[in-house]
């Protein structure tokens, strides 16, 4: 039973690695779908986000590691590398969709 679950998780780590590696492929490859300024974002930030997401798998620990003792700048430090990671996540599998729909229109 343990197996299972391991290979359907490891499966599942394996898909969403998929479409988050082919939608950088369609972000850098491509035109973009999106505003100019939102690709511009997401393909500077793309890169960095595939590293921060490699090194909190590995160690881990939370995704926001937040304790009362931090200062505003400890926060912030550990607040905009997700915030931008999930904006990324979020802007280039938008533009994978958009681009999708867009061949199945044409």
């Amino acid at each position: 039973m343990i197996i299972k679950r391991k290979k359907i998780v490891i499966f599942q780590r394996l898909i969403i690695w998929f479409v988050y590696l082919f939608s950088g492929f369609i972000l850098y490859s491509k035109r973009g779908y999106l505003n100019f300024s939102l690709v511009t974002f997401t393909r500077t930030i793309y890169p960095l986000s595939i590293f921060w997401l490699q090194i909190r798998i590995r160690k881990r620990s939370s995704f926001l590691p937040i304790d009362p003792s931090m200062s505003t700048s400890q926060l912030w430090f550990n607040i905009l590398p997700v915030m931008a990671s999930l904006f990324t996540v979020i802007f280039s599998v938008t533009n994978l969709f958009l681009f999708i729909f867009n061949k199945f229109e044409s």
